[in-house]
């Protein structure tokens, strides 16, 4: 099996397919290296794509100890497989928890007076818990829920949190796609996936006490985001107004996995932002059309 070791000595898998241009795919809680086969085999056809499973999640390695788990070090993650494969740029494409580390892989490696190591940055799904009054709450959900799949396993998970009010949408769609999903979910190893909820989605920081550094992000950037996934919403729209050179596509009637739930339009308004990159477009907004304040009409963040 493709390992690239990370700097602690944890063993990542991966796969890859196609030539060109590099695609680093990088998945969400419930999903693993799987989630990305409808990007895989499509964008493969002209880019060289890599989706790997991250630590904690089959078959990379499993650590035991929750500290080897954790926000900052699923960012370095992204670092160490580009340097293992020998990659210096790609295009980063994160969905939800991959989203986080996608976003905080910016901050750190495509920013404002560091060198970049990223094409362009694709956000979807990015923004659980991340609102002030929500992130608190979050936490000790997320911490809950870590006990609870140590003590009842991964079949709770995917009962539970595999059917939550941002998933149902791709349930309704497509039952046949999400039952796969299901299984793939069950499948996960309990203590990655219960490390994984009290070491990084239990002590991640909120995004809106990182703006300063998300509007220094200099390369483009593609935020999406179902209208129908609500903790995503309102996050997604300051991302867009955060980063200058961003772009935010919503797509209707779609929950929160949207790579698997609607994979053609998904691709296609992937597709579209990364020839829009690969031609050198600009993208930066104009500064007759920046907004006033990236939070909107409330205006000052003290009031959210």
């Amino acid at each position: 099996m493709p390992k690239i070791a990370t700097d602690d000595g944890v063993h990542l898998y991966y796969e890859e397919a196609g030539q060109g241009t590099s695609i680093l795919f990088v998945h969400e809680f419930a999903g693993d290296y799987r989630s990305w086969e409808p990007q895989m085999r499509f964008f493969a056809r002209r880019y060289r794509c890599i989706a790997y499973s991250a630590r904690g999640y089959w078959p990379s390695d499993v650590p035991a100890d929750v500290s080897k788990y954790s926000q900052e070090r699923v960012r370095k993650d992204i670092v160490c497989m580009l340097d293992g494969l020998g990659i210096e740029k790609a295009h980063v494409v994160g969905l939800s928890m991959g989203a986080f580390a996608t976003l905080h892989f910016g901050m750190h490696h495509a920013s404002v007076g560091v060198k970049t190591r990223a094409l362009s940055l694709t956000v979807a799904g990015c923004g659980s818990g991340a609102f002030p009054t929500e992130h608190d709450a979050f936490k000790a959900q997320s911490k809950i829920l870590g006990a609870d799949i140590d003590a009842k396993g991964m079949s709770f998970a995917a009962a539970t949190y595999g059917h939550g009010p941002a998933r149902v949408q791709f349930q309704a769609k497509d039952p046949r796609g999400f039952a796969q999903f299901v299984q793939q979910f069950s499948e996960h190893d309990a203590v990655g996936s219960a490390n994984t909820m009290r070491g990084y989605q239990g002590e991640r920081p909120s995004l809106y006490s990182l703006t300063d550094s998300i509007a220094k992000i200099q390369v483009p950037t593609l935020v999406m985001t179902g209208d129908e996934d609500e903790p995503c919403l309102e996050t997604s729209v300051m991302l867009k107004r955060a980063i200058t050179q961003s772009h935010l596509a919503v797509l209707p009637g779609s929950g929160h996995a949207i790579n698997i739930e609607e994979p053609a339009l998904f691709n296609q308004l992937l597709s579209e932002f990364l020839a829009q990159v690969e031609e050198g477009r600009l993208m930066k907004r104009l500064d007759s059309a920046k907004p006033a304040s990236i939070w909107g009409p409330v205006g000052d963040p003290s009031l959210l």
